[in-house]
């Protein structure tokens, strides 16, 4: 799992530095998610940065699209898109907006307000059941996402129609654009309300590598429901003076604290 560590690591990196360049972005969002981006596109997800169109790829939608930059990086260290895109990340002359697009290569939907994502997985794990295929379609989605009612209108219909093919992540670092998430819209015990909705749901430490692993490579977790993943994780993990903090969700390092941010994520 050495591999998945060192990607995650370099998704800290490049998330740090493409926010720093475009004095943009959600940097807190893409750190917390590391290590579960990382552990997806090495070890689970059945995709082919040779045949991006491949019919029976894994579906991966990001509904916290606001996070894109994480995404990103996992596709250039797999080879969906050049590196040197990153370096153009949200800027007038870039290919990388600062939402993730479905105009890039590896990147099934587009996602920018919160509660489109589950839906949309939802649809997608339907047509694959009318296509008779095996393709595996996961979403993930954030605590704000969890707080739209368009995201629990599809866990109920994904549970109706006992989708096993669908698996939902949350990166549940319980903190949102504007507030603590217990202080927004209380999510605790989270995992009762999805199993009291028809899923069957697991909860991870969702930064350690062997764990998700573990985990992801279980689901479908029950062949007539579809699977959650609680993943709790820390917002802005890898920079401690930002970790679980609200202030680092609209936050990028400037230019003065870049250096000594990079250096402390590669030594960690």
């Amino acid at each position: 799992m050495d591999k998945c560590k060192a990607i995650a690591k370099q998704i800290r990196i490049d998330s740090v530095k493409m926010t720093n360049r475009a004095h943009s972005g959600h940097v807190g969002s893409m750190l917390s998610m590391a290590e579960l981006i990382a552990v997806l596109y090495e070890k689970i997800l059945n995709v082919d940065p040779k045949n991006p169109e491949m019919e029976n790829r894994d579906r991966f939608l990001l509904s916290k699209g606001h996070a894109a930059a994480g995404v990103y990086s996992a596709l250039a260290q797999k080879g969906f898109i050049p590196t040197e895109w990153l370096e153009r990340y949200y800027c007038d002359d870039g290919k990388l907006m600062g939402h993730i697009s479905h105009k890039l290569p590896g990147v099934e939907f587009s996602t920018g307000s919160l509660g489109h994502g589950l839906p949309v997985a939802t649809g997608m794990a339907i047509a694959a059941r009318y296509a008779k295929s095996d393709r595996r379609i996961f979403c993930m989605s954030s605590d704000g996402d969890m707080n739209e009612g368009s995201t629990w209108e599809a866990i109920m219909f994904a549970a109706q129609e006992k989708l096993s093919n669908l698996t939902l992540i949350i990166d549940y670092n319980r903190v949102q654009a504007l507030g603590h998430s217990k202080d927004v819209i209380d999510l605790s015990d989270l995992k009762t309300r999805l199993e009291a909705f028809g899923w069957a749901v697991a909860e991870i430490d969702g930064h350690n590598v062997e764990e998700i692993y573990e985990t992801l490579s279980k689901v479908p977790f029950d062949d007539k429901k579809p699977s959650a993943v609680i993943a709790y994780t820390v917002k802005c993990k890898g920079i401690p003076e930002l970790e679980d903090t609200v202030k680092s969700h609209y936050k990028f390092v400037a230019d003065e604290d870049l250096e000594r941010v990079i250096k402390e994520i590669e030594e960690a």
